[in-house]
């Protein structure tokens, strides 16, 4: 993309006749682009979706081995792929609902953790895990009957911002006006930067290392987190069958050292790892999939619209925020996205446009505010468990200890991680 202009509307005949008109384009292809495209269509605003990669189309996953691409799926989430009507047309053989949650501290000591559990919440569970194409391969196969929704294999290379209005380039040499564009396309958006909307951003100096495993005990439903002297997190989700999704957060180096273990060297990294715990836990681990690695980093927009004084676009998922997955909500933060602009839209008055300033500004004040509090906590969690003082782990130990004893923090923790969203 080259540049965003501004300008009066094309209303020439020329102009009009080479230009496709619709309510919403929005530009992105991964599962929060395709939730928010599918949304707003169900609401009957007729919507094109953008993204270089629609010719390869995402296979449903089978077989006995789990992809690498691992989400925990929280209730809001669930709530709103119910809302998308998808959630029922799922392979639910291929998801394992959470009951509980133990996060470990640091000097391997039996009370420095936290327990959180869905019985005692009075929920019938914490979260789902399961993979991307799973979610991606349905999202896929109900846009293909959604008739207010197009498709289109392609990348925008400019846009021109009225006031009525924006106009897409597309690279084919395509144009597309709009009322509405909602920016999906990553945390590096090219959208959020010819807006010139500024961004925190802040490397964590660490990468995830991301393996499958067959555990030898079963996981009871559990998810397990540790946090390693050091400040290394290891993070155990459960997977249907016997088998767990490893997140390991470590520095760059490490990491590629991990990459290179075989089965017999991470068995012997496992046994010295959280004083054995890990193995005390689920047993014997076993290779289930090709470790990946991915950087990690926060990155918060300071708007999540634009352009200022005359928004006419929406920032959605990494392109307004990008979170550290010790929390496991960088995807479902994404969804509430989702969820918040197709309620505010599909509530919105008669009078009002899809590209109402009112109506964007309501999406950017309900979203600044959840996303805020989600990415200080996470990145004050972050930062807590990598200080190596002894006075900073006894205390971050110890309100382990404190939180775990109190029920209504834990509640109130519950309440926040699940996500709930609003359609009525």
């Amino acid at each position: 993309m080259s540049n965003i202009q501004s300008h009066n509307p094309p209303n020439s005949p020329s102009n009009s006749s080479q230009i496709r008109t619709v309510d919403v384009v929005v530009v992105g292809g991964g599962i929060v682009g395709k939730a928010c495209a599918l949304g707003l269509a169900q609401l009957g605003l007729q919507t094109i979706q953008v993204a270089p990669d629609f010719n390869e189309p995402i296979p449903a996953p089978g077989g006995d081995q789990w992809g690498q691409r691992i989400y925990a799926f929280s209730p809001g989430t669930q709530q709103l792929l119910a809302h998308l009507q998808i959630w029922d047309a799922l392979d639910h053989g291929r998801m394992q609902p959470v009951r509980d949650m133990r996060i470990f501290g640091d000097r391997g000591e039996k009370h420095d953790q936290l327990h959180l559990s869905a019985f005692e919440a009075g929920v019938p569970q914490l979260a789902w895990i399961g993979e991307s194409n799973l979610i991606e391969h349905m999202l896929d196969q109900a846009s293909r009957f959604q008739n207010k929704l197009e498709r289109v294999t392609d990348v925008v290379e400019k846009l021109e911002i009225d006031s009525t209005g924006t106009t897409l380039h597309l690279k084919n040499g395509g144009l597309l006006r709009a009322l509405l564009v909602v920016a999906a396309d990553g945390a590096n958006s090219p959208i959020r930067s010819e807006l010139q909307i500024s961004t925190n951003e802040e490397s964590y100096s660490q990468n995830a290392v991301v393996i499958n495993w067959r555990c030898e005990y079963p996981h009871l439903e559990t998810a397990y987190q540790w946090f390693l002297p050091g400040g290394d997190i290891i993070a155990m989700l459960p997977l249907p069958h016997k088998q767990v999704s490893m997140v390991w957060s470590t520095s760059p180096s490490n990491a590629e050292e991990l990459l290179a273990l075989d089965q017999a060297a991470w068995s012997q990294k496992f046994a010295s790892l959280a004083n054995g715990e890990i193995l005390r836990q689920l047993g014997t681990l076993t290779l289930n999939s090709i470790p990946a690695t991915f950087p990690l980093r926060k990155i918060q927009a300071q708007r999540f619209i634009g352009p200022e004084g005359n928004p006419k676009i929406a920032l959605i998922g990494d392109a307004a925020h990008v979170i550290h997955p010790l929390a496991g909500q960088g995807l479902n933060l994404g969804l509430r996205d989702v969820a918040a602009l197709v309620h505010i839209l599909g509530k919105r008055e008669a009078f009002r446009l899809p590209n109402d300033r009112v109506l964007l500004r309501r999406y950017e004040r309900e979203r600044q505010g959840d996303t805020s509090a989600i990415l200080w906590v996470t990145d004050k969690l972050k930062k807590l468990f990598s200080a190596s003082s002894d006075t900073e782990r006894q205390l971050r130990n110890w309100g382990l200890h404190m939180v775990n004893r109190s029920h209504f923090i834990k509640q109130r923790l519950i309440e926040r991680a699940l996500g709930k969203v609003d359609f009525e």
